[in-house]
C-alpha cells in the first residue's frame, strides 16, 4: 500500500526526508510526498489558498490513487487531512496527524497565527521571517528543531507565494472559522485513525484539548514524549516504530 505525506508551513516535502529514509530502513519504500500550493511549489494563479481550497486539492491529489492510501499530515497537513476526509473518508485506508486539535471549539490560534492573522502586522512579520538569506532562515528554524539538511532546502523555497499562500490560509481559519468546521470531526471515525501527540509541541493546544479531539474523531494516541512540533525529524526512528506499529495493527491487517 502507499502511504502519502502532507507538510504544513512554512516547510517543503524536503521535512520528510528523515522519516522517508527510515520508513524504507523499515521496509515502507511506496511513500509519496503531497505538497499544498505554495509551500515548496508554486501557487497557481487563482488558487484563493483558503482553507477549503487546500481541502479540495488534496481530495483532487488523493482521488488519483488507485486505491485508498494511508494520510499523514503534518501541521496544516494534518488539518487538510482533517478538512479532505470529513468530506471524502473513503479516500483513505488510515489516517494520521498531530493537528486534530485545531478543530476543537475551544482551541485558540498561537501568537505567530493571530499575527498573520492581522492585516498590516501578517505581512510585516512574514517579510521579517522569510527575508534574510537563506541561510539565515535555515539557522532560525533548526532552533525551532529541524535538522539542518532539511532547513537549508525548506530555506531555500519559502518565497513570495508562500508569504501569500500563509496570509490568506490563516486569515481563512480564524475562529469561529475552524470550530464550525469542527463539527464534522466524527465523520473521520468511519476510517482507522491515529493522532499523533508530542508533547512538546508549543502549537497544538494543551494534551486535554488534543485528546478530546481525538475520542472525537475516533482515533488511537500516540504519545510521543519529550519531541516538539518537528517530531519527524527530532526523531524519526521513533515516529517510524510508532507509525508502522499503528498500520500494522489498524491498517495492513485490515
Amino acid at each position: 500500500m502507499t502511504v502519502a505525506l502532507v507538510h504544513g508551513n512554512p516547510e517543503s516535502a524536503a521535512l520528510w526526508d528523515p522519516l522517508v529514509a527510515e520508513l524504507a530502513r523499515a521496509g515502507v519504500d511506496d511513500v509519496v510526498r503531497l505538497s499544498p500550493p505554495g509551500f515548496g511549489v508554486p501557487l497557481p494563479a487563482g488558487f484563493p489558498a483558503t482553507v477549503t481550497a487546500y481541502r479540495e486539492w488534496l481530495i483532487g491529489e488523493l482521488e488519483r490513487f488507485d486505491r485508498p492510501v494511508d494520510l499523514l499530515g503534518h501541521d496544516w497537513g494534518g488539518g487538510h487531512l482533517v478538512t479532505a476526509l470529513m468530506a471524502r473518508p473513503e479516500l483513505v485506508r488510515s489516517w494520521a496527524t498531530d493537528a486534530l486539535s485545531l478543530f476543537e471549539p475551544d482551541y485558540v490560534w498561537h501568537d505567530m497565527a493571530r499575527t498573520w492573522q492581522t492585516p498590516g502586522d501578517g505581512e510585516a512579520h512574514l517579510d521579517e521571517m522569510l527575508g534574510g538569506t537563506p541561510e539565515q532562515r535555515a539557522e532560525q528554524m533548526e532552533s525551532f528543531g529541524i535538522g539542518h539538511t532539511e532547513a537549508l532546502q525548506i530555506a531555500g523555497v519559502q518565497n513570495e507565494d508562500m508569504k501569500q499562500a500563509v496570509i490568506a490560509l490563516y486569515r481563512s481559519a480564524a475562529q469561529p472559522a475552524m470550530a464550525t468546521l469542527g463539527k464534522g470531526l466524527p465523520t473521520l471515525a468511519t476510517r482507522p485513525g491515529l493522532a499523533i501527540l508530542a508533547t512538546e509541541d508549543p502549537f497544538a493546544g494543551s494534551e486535554a484539548l488534543r485528546r478530546r479531539a481525538a475520542e472525537r474523531a475516533g482515533a488511537d494516541v500516540t504519545v510521543l514524549d519529550g519531541l516538539g512540533h518537528w517530531w519527524m525529524t527530532e526523531d524519526p526512528a521513533r515516529a517510524t516504530r510508532v507509525l508502522t506499529a499503528f498500520w500494522r495493527a489498524r491498517a495492513w491487517s485490515a
